[in-house]
């Protein structure tokens, strides 16, 4: 058995769906929801899930009726529900955060609804920790075009975001990725954190994969930690590298996604190129995946933060035959019990 008791583990349903349509079907959010109930390491298991508001999983506008089902569906598998992400994109409903017009308001009808959602799963018992993920619906040459002026509109956009947030008893986390304009490097996105200046309602959604390529410059090379052709073979730079990005975007995190990472980027489907997520025993991952976790976890003493009552593993864009795999979602929750015995805490 784990010798910590949190954070609690769970486990993203959104790689069913992100990526997927083109050229493999979505995988079900029972399918999904099977697959990590099953999943066993020395008598462990995950303790939830975290979700994607959207279909085929669940409906951003759902009815009484379908979040009620949903609640019973995951709390009879004898999981919680945790963080989830807000669909803020315009082709599934959203806007831009940098439109001051119809994209804006469809951004935070978006929010809106996604708090809804998440606080009736509260009220149902079935949620107990977690946040509301958010990015900026933006590309990054859109952005580029006006970097200082277009940050401003999103960060408007961001506050009203956050009055909505705090009218339920939410929190918004900012998605670290590098393919949302004003959030594609470490000191964009603390520019744009800092514009919105909600500290406790507006924070920083960290995932392993995505932020180690705010290392490497793509999408920003002026912010590049690591030099041009960096070859891996120093790892003592690379600690170096994270340890300036974690200790600017740590205090504001509030979220945090464990994975894996080769060093380079992906696209698949819709989603925009981002960090190309790894299994967690890849062996050319370059990530030490509970080392770098606690860069994060962590104080700079070495202490938890504790700002974080769950963690979860990010698998975007695996093909289906990895996913329907439940050797897959075995080693995903191994790697996840490592993190939490070596920087977790008892409650």
């Amino acid at each position: 058995m784990g010798t910590q008791t949190y954070p609690k583990l769970h486990n993203a349903m959104w790689p069913g769906l992100v990526g997927k349509g083109d050229e493999e079907p979505p995988i079900s959010l029972d399918r999904m929801l099977d697959l990590t109930q099953a999943a066993e390491v020395d008598g462990v298991k995950f303790d939830g899930v975290d979700l994607f508001l959207a279909d085929p999983h669940t409906p951003i506008d759902a009815d009484e009726d379908t979040i009620k089902a949903l609640a019973d569906n995951v709390g009879g598998r004898g999981l919680k529900i945790g963080s989830a992400v807000a669909p803020v994109w315009p082709p599934v409903g959203g806007g831009s955060a940098m439109d001051e017009g119809e994209g804006r308001q469809a951004f935070l009808n978006a929010v809106r609804q996604s708090c809804r959602i998440m606080g009736r799963l509260r009220d149902l018992g079935v949620r107990d920790s977690g946040v509301i993920r958010v990015d900026t619906a933006t590309d990054v040459a859109s952005w580029a075009e006006d970097p200082a002026g277009n940050t401003a509109k999103m960060a408007e956009t961001m506050r009203q975001a956050c009055d909505i947030a705090a009218d339920h008893g939410e929190k918004l986390a900012a998605e670290g990725e590098i393919c949302w304009g004003g959030m594609h490097s470490w000191k964009h996105m603390l520019d744009l954190l800092e514009a919105v200046d909600r500290p406790g309602t507006f924070g920083f959604q960290a995932d392993l994969a995505h932020t180690m390529l705010y290392a490497l410059g793509y999408n920003a090379p002026e912010h590049r930690l690591l030099p041009e052709g960096y070859d891996w073979k120093d790892p003592a730079e690379l600690d170096v590298a994270l340890k300036t990005i974690t200790d600017a975007l740590r205090p504001w995190t509030i979220d945090f996604h464990v994975a894996q990472n080769d060093g380079t980027v992906h696209g698949s489907g819709s989603h925009d190129k981002t960090g190309r997520h790894c299994l967690a025993t890849d062996p050319n991952g370059r990530l030490d995946i509970v080392k770098h976790a606690g860069f994060w976890l962590n104080n700079a003493d070495g202490t938890p933060t504790e700002a974080m009552q769950h963690i979860c593993w990010d698998g975007c864009m695996f093909p289906n035959a990895v996913l329907e795999d439940q050797q897959t979602w075995n080693d995903i929750l191994a790697a996840m019990i490592a993190v939490r015995n070596t920087h977790g805490w008892q409650a």
